[in-house]
């Protein structure tokens, strides 16, 4: 059994290469679910009869449970291990994608897909929490990128099957995938070891630790205006092709085009940490962003929004990386719980952005959207660069 090359530290495990790819299994899933969901709106509000507005209810509550579940997770994996949470979030994710799949009208299937978002929520913190224990810091955003690799590898088939297979086998085919692999990996983990961390203290001694902290603060502000960005106005790409007539097939290829570029990406910032600034991969985080929003507002073809998709997963895996391992370094001695309050901050913004756009995308203005998004890339930019550049 091999392991990844690094030298681990003291009362560590050492990250083996099977550790990983569970690992990486268990951040797949949830994002395959996470995504699932965009690429068949217009289909689910044409069989259940329902608005544009409410359906995109299914998305908007999903990244709410998503991130208000963050601090409770990161709070159990800070006490019972980073093993044992992920197990049985897996768990209660199968039951909760089988309900989404029987869902018999739209009220019922958005319940469900809140409680998917409240399971799943736990799988990505308590992975990275894992790499955050066993992997030093000054070589830890290389196994962080290849766990975003596989996060972005859900993400891209989660919007290609789920358009393709939504179309031809239905809908509720699409939530049993992630459902079927979460059972199988609850299973499996079971032979992942636990790392050994520091006791936990008080029940709430993990929220001081975090909340103490002004430069966790700072980044949990950057968090949230990311996830308003990389994934909120990001659940409105296929509609806007759908709405021009392009099959929901095809606009859910076109989506998976953001998780192709986070996944070729990554491979490019893992060769360039340590040789670039953090700093600086910031920087070019957000050009990417920017530039793929500028685009979008431009313009809705398909070429223009095949690029958009490209550049918002350069975005991700560039910026995104580098603010969660900075993040996992904030405070050590909470860090479960400091990754979770981070990602309440990321899919807290998601799911604001969604839902306070909600109105505009019924009435099919996406340059608008997407202008705005432009503009919240400037200081978000600015703002990660200057604070990443002064903190120690």
């Amino acid at each position: 059994m091999t392991t990844v090359p690094t030298t681990a530290p003291p009362n560590s495990t050492p990250l083996s290469s099977r550790s990983l790819r569970l690992l990486r299994s268990a951040g797949f899933v949830s994002n395959f679910d996470r995504f699932c969901i965009t690429p068949m709106l217009v289909l689910i509000a044409a069989q259940l009869g329902a608005g544009m507005a409410t359906v995109v209810l299914t998305a908007s509550v999903y990244f709410l449970c998503y991130g208000l579940m963050q601090p409770v997770w990161g709070l159990a994996s800070d006490r019972l291990g980073r093993v044992r949470v992920m197990r049985l979030s897996l768990t209660a994710g199968a039951v909760s994608a089988l309900l989404s799949a029987l869902a018999p009208d739209l009220t019922f299937l958005i319940m469900a897909r809140a409680l998917a978002g409240a399971c799943f929520a736990a799988c990505v913190p308590a992975s990275l929490s894992y790499v955050g224990d066993v992997v030093p810091a000054e070589v830890r955003q290389r196994p962080l990128s290849d766990l975003m690799t596989a996060f972005s590898l859900g993400t891209a088939l989660g919007t290609v099957v789920a358009g393709a297979l939504a179309h031809y086998a239905g809908w509720r085919t699409v939530f049993l995938l992630p459902g079927l692999v979460a059972a199988y990996l609850a299973h499996a983990l079971r032979h992942l070891a636990e790392p050994e961390r520091e006791p936990a203290g008080s029940l709430l001694a993990p929220f001081r630790i975090v909340l103490r902290s002004r430069w966790m603060w700072f980044v949990m502000a950057l968090a949230l205006t990311e996830g308003a960005v990389l994934l909120g106005f990001l659940t409105y790409l296929a509609p806007a092709l759908e709405t021009r007539g392009v099959p929901t097939a095809v606009a859910g290829a076109v989506s998976a085009l953001y998780g192709a570029g986070a996944m070729g990406f990554a491979q490019v910032v893992k060769r360039l940490v340590g040789r670039w600034s953090p700093a600086v991969l910031l920087l070019v985080g957000g050009a990417a962003a920017a530039a793929a929003y500028a685009a979008a507002a431009t313009s809705r073809s398909l070429p223009a929004l095949a690029v958009t998709a490209l550049l918002l997963g350069g975005s991700w895996s560039f910026m995104h990386t580098t603010l969660q391992s900075w993040a996992i370094a904030v405070a050590p001695a909470a860090r479960a719980t400091g990754v979770a309050m981070f990602g309440v901050s990321l899919y807290g913004g998601s799911a604001l952005a969604s839902s306070l756009t909600a109105t505009t995308a019924a009435n099919h203005d996406y340059g608008q959207l997407f202008l705005i998004a432009m503009l919240l890339t400037v200081p978000l930019t600015l703002a990660a660069v200057v604070g990443r550049g002064r903190y120690r």
